[in-house]
């Protein structure tokens, strides 16, 4: 469809259904309710593309997803962060539309649009008044297959990358220290490199490197097409098929496992850079869903997370925040749907006066009060209150709805184990709790990295240092 035709769909469509132009006869198309779900519906396209579609009749709205198999974790020495740069070529236009014309129709539309890019996925969204899906599919299958990769529109948007790396990395001391605790914490695992890339790769990418990351990566036998909203599957398919089914198949990659060897002893960093306060982070290797040596464990480290950072009531607020007054913020993270080995790790600053030793001596003492008693029944059932509470609060969200069903498909896992989650969650016992703690929270699988504040004038001598050499 051209520009003009566009512009004329802005003006005409109406609404999913009422206009045999706009929606393909469903007939061709069955939609069967998939068992786990029955508002969720999937559909393969001859070229591979898989659709799923989420029925969700509350609002006469819509949320379009494309997402790629392909995100940092696939990156190689030399060429990292050329996943986020490619999500930003992709707004640069193609033989039908020039660059910008993507985003001013998704306005003229009324609608809303972005891109992200993460360790293990791409992905590209919409959300739209239901009637104008349309447009957002017109576009997606278009630069799909046609992105025009120039040359002047690549040395504008790489020095907008480094800018961004710069002000969110560089010039961040928590985030700086939390980028070399992941070069740390991963020796030979995909998740080493920031999503972003090290500066020296991006300094030294070429349009070429982006064009081979496009043919490689982006086909429709290596994307799935995620949409939720007020519309019926069928006529989503048939839709999807109108605008998609043309796209060619692409051969795409293999990868090789590059599964993280064993760490064998603790790992310690310090980062120095300009800062105000110190900043701690200790992380464990962890399993997740995909190499747990039993099928609980994922969930029972959810469940410990939850205990120690699920909101103001939980242990490391209530006790060194709150309680003795020993680190002025807290927080951990996990994550149990990550296709590679995690690491559950905890980040702090300790309050002033306080040392870092002395802040990490205290959260020690939390993970050793989890391994040798076991969690009390009531604060279990709390935290498994919350969980459930907050699943039921995601739902209000057709955004994050698709959200969740596009990770986990492409990832590997399969949208399905997210229907799973609240059931296995409310399953794990206070027993189950405590093993993953004895079992995984030892020092010879853990990393720990410290940012050791610099004034502006010692760093400024460093770096003399460092350049005369």
């Amino acid at each position: 469809m051209t520009t003009k035709s566009i512009a004329l769909l802005v003006l005409t469509t109406v609404a999913l259904g009422g206009c045999a132009s706009l929606s393909p006869a469903p007939g061709d198309f069955t939609a069967t309710p998939h068992p786990a779900n029955p508002q969720v519906y999937e559909h393969r396209l001859d070229n591979g593309l898989k659709v799923i579609v989420k029925e969700d009749h509350r609002a006469p709205v819509v949320v379009s997803q494309v997402w790629y198999k392909v995100g940092s974790s696939y990156e190689h020495s030399g060429i990292t962060g050329v996943s986020h740069v490619l999500e930003h070529m992709m707004f640069k236009g193609t033989k039908q539309h020039p660059p910008g014309e993507f985003s001013r129709i998704i306005a003229a539309n009324g609608g809303r649009e972005n891109a992200f890019t993460g360790q293990d996925y791409t992905a590209y969204f919409q959300q739209l008044e239901k009637s104008r899906l349309p447009v957002s599919f017109e576009l997606e299958a278009d630069r799909m297959h046609n992105l025009v990769l120039r040359e002047d529109e690549f040395r504008k948007e790489i020095q907008v990358v480094m800018e961004e790396r710069r002000t969110r990395t560089e010039d961040n001391p928590q985030a700086l220290t939390y980028e070399q605790f992941n070069a740390a914490a991963y020796v030979n695992s995909p998740y080493h490199a920031p999503v972003i890339g090290w500066m020296d790769d991006l300094e030294n990418m070429t349009v070429d490197d982006l064009a081979r990351w496009y043919q490689s990566w982006y086909a429709p036998n290596n994307a799935t097409l995620v949409v939720v909203g007020d519309v019926k599957a069928a006529e989503v398919f048939a839709l999807a098929e109108r605008y998609f089914g043309d796209i060619p198949p692409a051969e795409i990659p293999k990868l090789k496992p590059r599964r993280e060897i064993q760490q064998r002893g603790e790992r310690r960093i310090k980062v120095k850079a300009p800062a105000q306060v110190p900043f701690l982070i200790m992380g464990y290797k962890t399993p997740s869903v995909v190499d747990a040596e039993a099928a609980w464990e994922p969930y029972a480290l959810e469940m410990l997370l939850g205990i120690l950072d699920g909101g103001t009531s939980a242990r490391l607020t209530r006790e060194l925040v709150r309680g003795q007054q020993i680190a002025a913020s807290i927080g951990a993270s996990y994550d149990s749907f990550s296709p590679h080995q995690e690491v559950f790790s905890i980040s702090a600053t300790p309050a002033q006066g306080v040392s870092v030793a002395t802040l990490e001596q205290a959260i020690r003492r939390q993970l050793e009060r989890l391994q040798q008693e076991p969690v009390s029944q009531d604060e279990l059932e709390r935290v498994k209150a919350q969980v459930v509470a907050s699943k039921v609060y995601e739902k209000d969200s057709i955004f994050y709805q698709a959200m969740t069903i596009g990770m986990l498909e492409t990832v590997g896992l399969g949208w399905p184990l997210g229907e799973q989650y609240v059931d296995r969650l409310k399953a794990v016992t206070a027993e189950q709790v405590q093993a993953v703690a004895r079992k995984y929270f030892h020092d010879d699988t853990l990393t720990v990295a410290v940012l050791e504040p610099q004034t502006e004038a010692l760093q400024d001598h460093t770096e003399g240092n460092r350049h005369a050499h």
